[in-house]
């Protein structure tokens, strides 16, 4: 008897994948309520902050609507005469007080913007270059603390320097030289502000620009060196285009409050220098509203603000758009 033995064709052994290779996991989407009750303990901690934006932000926006009455505190909104337009047309008819305010609203917004919003990049491309991490920590340290300082006591400052009693008239008088009279000059007024917006804001401002430099690729310096580029042509091919979608982005939020050009600075110094080049729209508003009682044109003229705001923010976000930057939001 012949025994046969079969042979059997096993099936191959699968192969072991390499270690370090993470295969996709699939998750199934949570609900809405899965996720709330994964995420509360953070909207717990959101939830303060969410309340006051709602409460100061959008429930104040009902406040508007005095806009178009002839509104007395003592009657409130309810019973307040409504006017529609009336308030509106007194704007545009021509006021001067208005058209003041107006104009040297746009003069410092301009200023501003050519003056003040270029001064955290410049700042923050020096502090980038200095080869010291502790100089440059001890550098920033020192520039972000006029950032926590009130209005009230950089104007105080300012005025203990360059006052008719300041430091520096005390020492030209003591010299027996003339006294330089800037704090009370209308025509030394607008450069006076700026330069107090730089001297207080540029080094807060510097982080969120030291963050984005940062974040740039080293390799694209080296690159660029080996290819016998300058300090400068790094700057300019390299550095800049990395800083340009943050700049884009914080140039159209500047847009959008460019009309709000400090009310706090201008109302503490605008008994010195007189109403002439003082009075922005925010002065006026509360010049003509809180003090003077005219509370629908008061109201009327900031909801024209906020509408221009809002404005140029979409507009500046579309030509984010065709220059090929995200901008705020995508269309």
């Amino acid at each position: 008897m012949t025994a046969t033995r079969e042979t059997r064709t096993s099936a191959p052994a699968p192969t072991p994948e390499p270690r370090g290779t993470n295969k996709p996991e699939r998750r199934e989407s949570q609900g809405f309520w899965a996720r709330l009750r994964r995420d509360h303990p953070v909207l717990l901690l959101a939830l303060p902050g969410i309340a006051v934006v709602i409460v100061f932000q959008y429930v104040a926006l009902g406040g508007n609507v005095i806009a178009f009455q002839d509104y007395q505190p003592y009657l409130g909104i309810g019973r307040s005469l409504w006017v529609g337009f009336e308030n509106f047309s007194i704007l545009f008819s021509g006021d001067p007080e208005f058209l003041n305010a107006l104009r040297n609203t746009l003069y410092i917004t301009l200023l501003q913007t050519v003056f003040v919003f270029p001064a955290p990049i410049i700042l923050a491309l020096l502090l980038n270059s200095l080869v010291s991490n502790k100089v440059k920590q001890a550098v920033q340290s020192v520039l972000y603390l006029p950032h926590f300082l009130s209005w009230v006591i950089v104007v105080a400052v300012f005025q203990q320097m360059l006052g008719g009693a300041g430091m520096i008239n005390n020492f030209l008088r003591s010299h027996g030289w003339d006294t330089v009279d800037i704090i009370g000059n209308p025509d030394a007024f607008y450069a006076l502000i700026t330069s107090q917006v730089i001297w207080k804001d540029t080094g807060w401002a510097t982080i969120l620009f030291l963050a984005v430099l940062s974040q740039i690729d080293r390799s694209l310096y080296e690159a660029s060196a080996m290819d016998g580029a300058t300090r400068w042509r790094q700057i300019w091919h390299v550095t800049l285009p990395g800083m340009k979608p943050i700049i884009v982005l914080l140039l159209i939020l500047k847009l959008g409050d460019s009309l709000s050009v400090g009310f706090e600075q201008l109302l503490l110094q605008q008994q010195a220098v007189g109403r002439d080049v003082s009075e922005v729209l925010d002065t006026y508003v509360y010049n003509n509203g809180v003090i003077g009682g005219a509370w629908g044109v008061s109201a009327a003229v900031g909801l024209v603000k906020g509408l221009v705001g809002l404005v140029l923010v979409l507009v500046a976000n579309k030509i984010a758009h065709i220059l090929g930057e995200e901008g705020v939001y995508r269309a």
